[in-house]
């Protein structure tokens, strides 16, 4: 027998001037996330408002009416696609007895999780969850309330909270010297390989960049039709042209309404992105919201990277799309290569523009060699001058 799927109610906000296809949009991203977490989605509630509600972030009457659906439905957990404050999930779960309730990070860890594999991703995803769950944990100590209730028992508890807090504050330090030290092994890896060329695949979550990276190198990257399947970055061997190898890396891919600590916390990943001669930058050209999925590689790259390193925008997944959108692409951004890394096609043309990148490249280095070896022998020269003196 099957493991039982928890059921899930997910919840989605338009807030102020979002137009409400775009907050579908982005619940339905919210869909895939509690698919990828194992969750069987039996509804979904969106609500406009004007602004969030600071007690339970949408309006109490919907609150009501997702706790009856969820009675009816025999619901395990209710999924919000915003981000919770501690007291906002304290008052929703007291609305919703005996539900868990969770928020947009809160399941995006919970993947994370699941998917981690070596020490480092592992590391990574227990500071995430730590600097998530530190300012939450005042719900954990509602239960002195309960029990005594009134003056005389904020003590012990904020007492016991602040212990919590602090050795959370410890773990942190102590597994980001460990990241450190991985991020320094990276480095003297780094070092080591700094005679080849180095292109970096990065782009929004399921955008195919494990299998354009299976299809150029022959790596067996895990691909799976799930966000998140790719956490670790794998570093593989590419000939671009015969006798011509340059070094390929696959990365965690990006997602919207990603929390600032968690970028952070996978800095250490995303850091052979900051190493690379060339950015290969992979969309999914047959999404509906591509050009949202751009926007936000654009600006997570934007913190990790120098503009000035050479970028190719690549559009997959060609084989689903449809007419009109290629002809938007092929408008848009001429001289992209689109491709289908699932069917082999485009790939001759990609390969093309990754050569002529790497002939520069070549040439830049021989140039700046010189200009060091120049330098080299003008200091040379002049110590010995002054030492004939």
């Amino acid at each position: 027998m099957g493991k039982k799927h928890e059921k899930a109610i997910l919840v989605g906000v338009a807030v102020g001037r979002t137009k409400i296809v775009v907050a579908q949009e982005h619940l339905n991203e919210l869909h895939r996330l509690a698919e990828t977490a194992e969750a069987e989605v039996v509804a979904s509630f969106m609500q406009r408002l004007p602004s969030y509600n600071a007690s339970t972030l949408i309006g109490e009457g919907k609150v009501a009416e997702i706790a009856e659906k969820a009675k009816e439905l025999e619901v395990d957990l209710v999924i919000f696609d915003e981000d919770l404050s501690g007291s906002q999930i304290k008052n929703l779960e007291a609305l919703l007895p005996g539900i868990k309730v969770l928020d947009r990070t809160g399941i995006i860890l919970d993947i994370f999780a699941r998917h981690a594999k070596t020490a480092e991703s592992r590391i990574m995803v227990e500071i995430a969850q730590m600097e998530y769950t530190m300012p939450r944990l005042t719900r954990a100590w509602t239960h002195l309330c309960r029990q005594v209730g009134g003056i005389g028992t904020r003590g012990p508890g904020e007492t016991q909270l602040e212990v919590d807090r602090r050795s959370i504050r410890t773990r942190i330090q102590a597994l980001k010297k460990k990241l450190k030290k991985i991020e320094q092994a990276r480095e003297m890896q780094a070092d080591r390989r700094e005679e080849a060329f180095h292109i970096a695949i990065v782009g929004y979550t399921n955008a195919g960049k494990s299998t354009l990276t299976n299809r150029l190198t022959g790596a067996g990257v895990l691909v799976e039709d799930k966000l998140f399947a790719t956490l670790d970055s794998t570093t593989r061997k590419l000939f671009i042209a015969p006798n011509k190898p340059v070094i390929l890396s696959d990365t965690v891919g990006f997602i919207r309404k990603l929390p600032h600590h968690l970028v952070q916390a996978f800095r250490s990943t995303l850091g052979v992105v900051g190493t690379a001669d060339c950015i290969l930058e992979v969309l999914d050209c047959s999404a509906p919201d591509y050009m949202e999925h751009m926007d936000v590689t654009n600006h997570v790259l934007s913190t990790l990277v120098e503009e000035k390193i050479p970028r190719i925008r690549v559009f997959n997944k060609s084989d689903a799309a449809t007419p009109a959108r290629l002809e938007e692409i092929h408008t848009n951004h001429p001289g992209s290569p689109v491709i289908s890394a699932l069917e082999n096609t485009g790939l001759d043309a990609l390969k093309q523009q990754l050569i002529a990148l790497e002939i520069d490249w070549k040439k830049n280095r021989e140039i700046e060699a010189r200009e060091a070896q120049a330098r080299a022998e003008a200091r040379e020269a002049e110590e010995f001058l002054y030492s004939s003196l």
